[in-house]
């Protein structure tokens, strides 16, 4: 038997002879999410054609292929959806803006904005990044926002509220894992509970949070049961 025309050897010959090659075009870039470096870099959006080659010239054209998003830093290829997941950048901003807009809505559904419901609200807003926020800020953001919509203290989740709430919760409920989004909840809970048992409003408002971030009905029950609970 000749050398390199063993059965596996016949097999590398012949595929040094035929192959394929594919030619990239770029049609976009930015930045993602790659999950190979595990961090925010950036890309190029790429589709292709492959070729038959022969002797490593291409010959006939096989179809095209991609959209692929090719990382700049560790050149790996992923499907487009890969851009559905938000960079680093993003997903803190998101998870920020919904802390601080759940913390809202349940300061204006505890109706009184007591001095300890506004510090523990800022304290889950600081720790979400608003480095900045003061119990004052929170106050004067609550009493100005029921000036614009014309909304009462202490009323109901309405439909206005509901709907800020949704835009907040739900880009982001798909990215946190189920401990992230009853984190966000849990905070809620312990604003709710920092000037006493839940009033009605509270509810019904910790109940739209827990909609938005896809969190169960009777898990929203066991949730609300357990900030009550002292750790």
């Amino acid at each position: 038997m000749l050398p390199g025309w063993g059965r596996n050897g016949r097999a590398v010959q012949i595929s040094r002879i035929l192959g394929t090659r594919t030619a990239w075009t770029t049609m976009g870039d930015g930045e993602f999410f790659c999950p190979g470096c595990g961090g925010d870099r950036n890309y190029q959006r790429l589709t292709g054609r492959r070729r038959f080659t022969l002797l490593g010239v291409p010959v006939l054209p096989r179809g095209d292929t991609g959209p692929v998003v090719e990382c700049a830093a560790c050149g790996c290829h992923y499907g487009a959806d890969v851009l559905d997941h938000p960079t680093t950048t993003r997903f803190s901003a998101m998870l920020r803006d919904a802390v601080h807009t759940v913390a809202l809505a349940v300061l204006a559904a505890g109706g009184t904005c007591s001095r300890t419901s506004l510090e523990t609200a800022a304290t889950a807003v600081r720790s979400a990044g608003f480095d900045d926020c003061t119990e004052d800020q929170l106050g004067a953001l609550v009493e100005a926002l029921a000036a614009d919509t014309g909304r009462i203290f202490g009323e109901p989740c309405g439909a206005g509220l509901a709907i800020e709430l949704h835009e907040a919760l739900d880009p982001l409920a798909p990215h946190l894992a189920a401990t992230g989004r009853e984190s966000i909840l849990l905070q809620g809970a312990r604003i709710a509970l920092a000037d006493g048992p839940y009033t009605p409003a509270e509810r019904d408002v910790l109940a739209t949070v827990g909609a938005a971030l896809t969190i169960c009905a009777d898990d929203v029950t066991r949730l609300l049961a357990a900030a009550r609970t002292p750790s």
